[in-house]
């Protein structure tokens, strides 16, 4: 872990921070449904993948903050701020997120680094901001709700963390390289998977 968030944060320049992590009992442990969240809230519904203390504010590329945070957690899972130096994401459940990628696979839509969940994938993009993306969905007719996007202020955990909702995976691995990876506009990913989620009247599932 504390070679892959050094990688992310001075190779790559993405702002990152170390999670709150899963309950001491937990780690290890393959996550289920059950597993805790070490933040203070019982009904926390990201467990594990999120920041807490430091908060996200304290995202950083130093390479001796980075150091220091993982020599002190060096099991916490890697939180990237997204925006900003960062990419930002579109998100949606794993099984619906497949599909979408098996179709513009079959269309040669060029796509960078995509994470995966056991529920739900991310698709690493260009950042955006919040009236370019409200000016991007205000025209689509449809949008299915199963998508999520992570945006300025938002956060991701990145690979090789392990949160609540299991391992954090590359589906399409970032290029061996020090350059940070090449990332699609939002307009473009949006456009596809919509396309894609809704084609013969097929949307994606709701989790």
């Amino acid at each position: 872990m504390p070679g892959a968030a050094l990688a992310i944060a001075t190779e790559w320049g993405w702002p990152v921070l170390p999670g709150v992590g899963l309950q001491q009992r937990a780690v290890g442990l393959q996550p289920r449904g059950g597993a805790r969240c070490a933040c203070p809230d019982p009904e926390c519904t990201v467990p594990g993948a999120h920041p807490f203390d430091p908060g996200l504010l304290a995202a950083t590329t130093d390479e001796r903050m980075v150091r220091w945070w993982w020599s002190n957690r060096p099991t916490a899972p890697i939180i990237m701020a997204t925006g900003g130096r960062a990419p930002c994401a579109v998100s949606l459940p794993a099984v619906a997120a497949a599909r979408a990628l098996a179709a513009l696979d079959r269309r040669e839509m060029r796509l960078g680094p995509v994470l995966a969940t056991p529920t739900r994938w991310s698709i690493l993009v260009a950042p955006y901001s919040m009236e370019q993306l409200g000016d991007l969905l205000f025209a689509k007719d449809f949008v299915p709700g199963s998508l999520r996007f992570h945006g300025e202020g938002g956060y991701l955990a990145l690979p090789p963390s392990c949160t609540g909702q299991g391992q954090v995976r590359w589906e399409r691995a970032p290029l061996p390289g020090s350059a940070a990876p090449w990332v699609p506009d939002v307009e473009a990913v949006v456009d596809a998977v919509v396309d894609a989620l809704t084609h013969r009247g097929v949307s994606a599932p709701e989790m």
